[in-house]
């Protein structure tokens, strides 16, 4: 058997099932290699030994009474943006630093009922607001990539959910649990070689989830296979009344469809994702999955989503609004760290001052001036307008093709002390990503090759809302025509 940081889910379910390993023991693989490797690339904020090993020695007893879910005894980070009972959630953030909530997230409930074990918190950009993980204010989380011929330089995994796609590449979490508002799971995934998708808004809840974007905001997995992404989303997926956004819809067996056949399948190609400057080795990937498409029996059809142009703009205006308004009840009263003032305006000011680093106060500032009086017109409602237009575009799309294969990021991971001085520039990491948050479809990422250095890159596959049966489809015979076997540098017993 490989070694138990090397297995995937499903392995690691048949293996607990079989009785070839213990759940303790499988947890145990895993603790220490965190507790080896994260004082490195720091991709977990905290790790909670404690929980996962009572956890692991809960799922071995239901597996002796041939019990247990579809997750018994699958070690999981979990994205520090997920409220966890009993054990502290910090969004990144200072502001949140001691807070520990006294209710589980919907979607980790969910995991534990399936027998999942929590290994520990996953870094991330503060509040879910980046595209590098190095706004955490906990430190940078760092890819276990290197560039070849460039080992000493520390490169970005990705963000938001830099530390769950980090820690899944490394080899020390079989899975991560993460969040999605403009590209926070798929560029991630692309920047360090493993699979993750954003669902459809509304398939997994997002109550217990603390908020950046909330019409935005979505709750997926990141792992290692396509067929370990379906296993996951089927357990977090499902109706919650505490949620409003949250769909009624049946959960299907996203793992069975991952084996359909794709042939006579409709995928577009769309032509406004062709940008000036795409890097060659992205531009020659593409074809290549286009290649792949083909040879499984996909028709190729060229398409077109002309308000792509304007989804950035509409992006930045849309996401901040909302943060602004979301964060606006961290003031230092009710929860979360206070730093004393003269008087209560004074109050505000220093705790929010002092809680919030530059990035979350740039998006609040943003956010702030788009709502006030004299300019929502002119930007927020215009914003909002635009993204029905971006709505539209792929409803249209879906009359003529069944999914739609695009780049997973404009290039391969950066270094941590590149592009940071520039916002606009960070920003740009999002572009082939944030149309599936603005219209509410389902995108995964999928890793299908490297760059000239080394690095892994990924495409992307965006479906029809509520049609992650097909995204997965796809995505599962790009997996196999792809044959993507690399490993990072800095992985689990490496």
């Amino acid at each position: 058997m490989a070694t138990l940081t090397d297995l995937t889910i499903a392995q690691a379910t048949a293996a607990l099932r079989r009785g070839d390993m213990s759940a303790v023991e499988l947890t145990q693989a895993h603790l220490t290699a965190a507790e080896t490797l994260n004082p490195r690339i720091n991709a977990f904020i905290s790790l909670t030994p404690e929980v996962a090993l009572s956890q692991a020695r809960a799922a071995d007893a239901a597996l002796a009474r041939q019990e247990g879910g579809s997750l018994t005894g699958i070690p999981l980070a979990i994205k520090d943006l997920f409220c966890t009972a009993g054990t502290r959630t910090t969004a990144g953030s200072r502001i949140l630093g001691n807070f520990v909530p006294p209710y589980e997230s919907t979607v980790t409930a969910n995991l534990l009922r399936d027998g999942a074990v929590f290994l520990g918190k996953a870094n991330l950009d503060e509040f879910a607001m980046g595209s590098s993980n190095t706004s955490s204010a906990f430190g940078a989380a760092e890819n276990p990539w290197k560039r070849r011929g460039e080992e000493g330089t520390a490169l970005v995994p990705g963000g938001s959910s830099g530390g769950s796609a980090a820690a899944v590449a490394a080899r020390l979490a079989l899975g991560a649990m993460a969040t999605d508002t403009g590209g926070s799971i798929r560029q991630p995934a692309a920047f360090c070689g493993v699979a993750g998708i954003k669902p459809t808004y509304g398939r997994c809840s997002r109550f217990g989830i603390v908020a950046y974007a909330s019409s935005l905001d979505q709750a997926g997995p990141i792992a290692r296979t396509v067929e370990d992404c379906a296993i996951l989303l089927k357990s977090m997926a499902g109706f919650d009344p505490r949620d409003a956004t949250s769909s009624a819809r049946e959960v299907p067996d996203f793992q069975a469809s991952c084996e359909r056949s794709i042939k006579g399948l409709r995928v577009g190609i769309p032509r406004e994702y062709r940008l000036d400057g795409l890097p060659a080795e992205i531009a020659s990937l593409w074809e290549a999955g286009i290649a792949w498409l083909k040879e499984a029996g996909a028709e190729i059809r060229d398409i077109s989503l002309p308000h792509t142009r304007h989804a950035l703009p509409t992006y930045y205006i849309v996401a901040p609004a909302e943060a602004s308004s979301n964060l606006a009840r961290y003031d230092g009263v009710r929860y979360g760290v206070r730093q004393d003032g003269e008087d209560l305006k004074d109050l505000y000011e220093r705790t929010r001052a002092a809680g919030f680093g530059p990035e979350v106060q740039r998006r609040i500032l943003i956010g702030t001036y788009v709502l006030s009086a004299g300019y929502y017109d002119a930007y927020y409602v215009k914003a909002q307008q635009v993204r029905a237009l971006i709505k539209r575009d792929f409803d249209q799309a879906w009359g003529k093709v069944d999914a739609i294969l695009t780049p997973a990021t404009p290039s391969a991971a950066f270094g941590q002390d590149e592009k940071q001085d520039d916002p606009v520039a960070m920003y740009l990491n999002d572009v082939f990503t944030i149309t599936a948050n603005l219209a509410g479809i389902p995108g995964m990422a999928v890793p299908a090759g490297q760059d000239a250095k080394g690095l892994p890159l990924g495409l992307q596959i965006l479906g029809r809302p509520f049609d992650e049966e097909t995204v997965f489809a796809v995505a599962r015979n790009i997996e196999r025509a792809a044959g993507f076997t690399a490993l990072p540098t800095l992985r689990a017993a490496a």
